[in-house]
């Protein structure tokens, strides 16, 4: 009786909506139906639950999205949405009396200027609106993010981009890793390509052979008188602006392999550089010797992987490898690792003996690692 009576006037409800000539009336009504029904269906946390229309003035484009489509594609979707309609709604957000895409930007492109398309959908767009718990922006370019990864497309500038933006927002490497679905070295890797500057802002620590990346501000000294005036670095510490550090004229923090090589061309080179001992101890004896600037800014640090920089250091200073090709000593069996690692414990207790410090008990010790952990 009661499923009667409830059809009956749904019924009613929908010749009302019917007659109703006023197109933005009647989407209005429509609307605000599926937002009702939205709000007691057992899906109501399903964002995909409630697809709704909207005029296609009101969607604006984000600034962040890192997804690029090649002409082909771009063509396809158009024919895609063409012929089979549209599938997928935009995913979008509500902002400042205006609907940003979260995800769909190439969709948004299409229902507003394909000429078809838009004639046919009378100027609307659908859309949905993904959960109010990521209305903050940070989690709005982490959604934008999931959503191109999760498809496999995103371009290296555009995450470059994302990347030293939520780093300028104070989001660790730790908390982009678990938000974007990215690992740690893919996200220093992404540092590097936008610059000096941008590299040394990151201030998490990775796994072996990870040297220390610093913080923006260190290499913003004009003299070593800056340096020694500011009170952060009294103690045992030694600092160097960034322009005397020999690692960096060779190439220590270059984003390219050296010419004729690629990436996998440097892990594997820096895997035999470090199985070879007699060669990797011959180019200790040159770094400890030769780099004095480099070798007192780090080797004082005792919060960062001091074994991992030796061993960096030495490759960059033999054949031109930066340190983000680190990955080699991943290359190599634990035996060798192991056999690495004690060779580049003696000569930084060598050195740190040489000038007047306390040599180290453990490659743990040496190669002790900070988490800085902003969120």
């Amino acid at each position: 009786m009661i499923k009667h009576r409830l059809n009956q006037e749904i019924d009613l409800l929908i010749e009302h909506i019917t007659n109703i000539t006023d197109l933005k009336e009647k989407i209005s009504l429509i609307n605000e139906i599926k937002r009702k029904l939205h709000n007691i269906s057992p899906f109501k946390n399903e964002p995909v639950d409630c697809v709704l229309w909207v005029k296609s003035e009101q969607v604006q484009a984000n600034e962040y999205n890192p997804n690029k489509v090649a002409p082909p594609e771009m063509e396809l979707l158009k024919v895609s949405i063409m012929n089979d309609g549209f599938t997928q709604p935009i995913v979008t957000f509500p902002e400042d009396n205006k609907i940003t895409v979260v995800d769909g930007f190439h969709r948004n492109r299409v229902g507003k200027e394909v000429e078809e398309v838009n004639k046919r959908l009378m100027d609307y767009l659908p859309i949905v609106e993904i959960r109010k718990s990521q209305e903050d922006k940070n989690n709005r370019i982490a959604s934008t993010i999931r959503h191109n990864r999760a498809r496999g497309k995103h371009t290296v500038d555009g995450m470059t981009d994302i990347v030293i933006e939520l780093k300028k927002r104070n989001w660790s490497n730790k908390k982009i890793s678990k938000q974007l679905g990215m690992d740690e070295d893919e996200i220093l890797r992404l540092c590097q390509i936008s610059g000096l500057n941008e590299v040394f802002s990151n201030e998490d620590f990775s796994e072996a052979w990870n040297a220390e990346i610093f913080k923006e501000e260190d290499f913003l000294f004009l003299n070593e008188e800056d340096i020694k005036k500011d009170k952060r670095y009294e103690g045992n510490r030694i600092l160097h602006t960034w322009d005397k550090w020999e690692c960096y004229k060779h190439g220590f923090y270059s984003e390219h392999p050296p010419t004729g090589m690629n990436n996998e061309d440097c892990e594997m080179s820096y895997a035999k550089f470090l199985r070879d001992l007699t060669l990797f101890e011959k180019y200790l004896k040159k770094v400890i010797k030769e780099w004095k600037h480099s070798c007192e800014h780090y080797l004082t640090n005792e919060n960062m992987n001091r074994i991992a920089w030796l061993g960096q250091a030495s490759i960059c200073l033999y054949n031109g490898i930066p340190s983000r090709f680190r990955g080699g000593y991943n290359l190599l069996t634990e035996e060798q690792q192991i056999q690495a690692d004690k060779l580049a414990l003696k000569y930084l207790n060598k050195w740190l003996i040489d000038n007047k410090r306390e040599p180290i008990d453990s490659i743990e010790q040496a190669s002790s690692k900070m988490e800085v952990d902003l969120y």
